[in-house]
């Protein structure tokens, strides 16, 4: 059997290596020449798995050890009778804890400010409704809008209530074009308006979800403070939209070392269900012990910024991204792609014992 995978899979030869041949690519790059003697694909959330890209291959099972799908024809790929899993929560603990670290980098002082400081949530699936939890932690007023979720223990508001009364929103919704509430550009100049000049806007879902020349349109008028861990335009980003951001990171607000090595678990279990093969691994087996930060006896208000610095150093990884501006003004596509493929993963905070979910 032979596995064609993504090389940014987290423990792909722990889980895969006894199962079948590996063969690695870039994600980006994996063309349907690739797949010609391939049984099984492995993908993240950069290749664009559609019937074409299979076609003349034996794929009939494709994993994405990712939350989202937009990136795969679900309907093409069923008509052509090919398995399709994904790994949604996965990265949920990892995101949610990128998020609080982006406020608290930026604002330090919200750390103790209560409920006096309220963030809003659009999207309350498996990252939305674990951003709510940390941020309850904090002692944060928290709200939300999502037509198909209410998490009973926050204020479930209309995504023009949570517009006007957030101090810092964050976005944790798919990538749709159609339907009533279809999210393409969901964030443009008439959301803008009816945001609070000074709200904190994050975006680590997609980039499309927000329009980038509206946001630069905005940050122009009330100098908005906004965090991208994802663009419009990803993986092409220009010195304009950089030299108007707070943060920017190269979409990793989800790479932590767990997020991913259960990503890859959640496919591996998947693909043995699929292959008829015992699932007898778990991620937890590879991962080293960390040092116990965490006092479980003191508020998580009262320990986590000095700890910030040895948990997550989200600004050099806004200075890697920016180092990669060529001479024309823009990042390379490649220096995008070098910094995920790299990228040293950061443990989640349960590894320096902080309670778990």
């Amino acid at each position: 059997m032979k596995v064609i995978a993504d090389e940014n899979l987290a423990l792909t030869d722990y889980f895969f290596a006894d199962l079948a041949e590996i063969d690695y690519r870039a994600g980006r790059g994996i063309q349907a020449e690739d797949l010609t003697a391939a049984n099984a694909l492995l993908v993240r959330s950069v290749t664009k798995v559609t019937p074409a890209l299979l076609e003349g291959s034996a794929v009939e099972f494709v994993g994405s050890a990712t939350i989202g799908t937009d990136h795969i024809d679900l309907a093409g790929l069923a008509t052509n009778h090919v398995e399709v899993t994904h790994a949604p929560g996965c990265n949920a603990q990892a995101v949610a804890e990128y998020v609080v670290t982006a406020i608290l980098t930026l604002q330090p002082e919200r750390v103790q400010a209560g409920t006096d400081f309220c963030l809003g949530i659009v999207g309350l699936g498996n990252v939305g409704s674990r951003l709510a939890q940390l941020a309850q932690r904090l002692g944060w007023r928290v709200i939300g809008t999502d037509p198909n979720v209410q998490l009973p223990e926050i204020e479930n508001l209309s995504f023009a209530q949570l517009l006007a009364e957030s101090d810092a929103i964050s976005i944790h919704v798919p990538l749709t074009h159609t339907g009533q509430h279809a999210t393409y550009h969901l964030f443009n100049t008439q959301t803008f308006e009816q945001m609070k000049p000074a709200c904190l806007l994050i975006n680590s879902a997609r980039g499309e979800v927000v329009s980038e020349q509206a946001l630069l349109n905005d940050i122009a008028k009330t100098q908005r403070p906004v965090v991208l861990d994802v663009f419009e335009h990803e993986p092409i980003i220009s010195r304009n939209l950089l030299d108007h951001l707070a943060l920017a990171t190269p979409h990793i607000a989800g790479y932590s070392l767990e997020g991913k090595a259960r990503g890859t678990q959640m496919v591996y279990q998947a693909f043995c269900q699929h292959f008829k093969r015992e699932a007898s691994k778990q991620f937890e087996s590879q991962l080293a012990d960390m040092p116990v930060l965490f006092n479980l006896k003191q508020p998580l208000s009262t320990q986590l910024l000095p700890l910030l610095p040895q948990l997550y150093n989200i600004r050099a990884d806004d200075q890697a991204l920016r180092a990669g501006l060529n001479k024309d003004g823009m990042v390379d596509a490649a220096h995008f792609d070098y910094l995920r493929k790299t990228y040293p993963l950061r443990r989640e905070w349960a590894a320096y014992g902080d309670q778990s979910f």
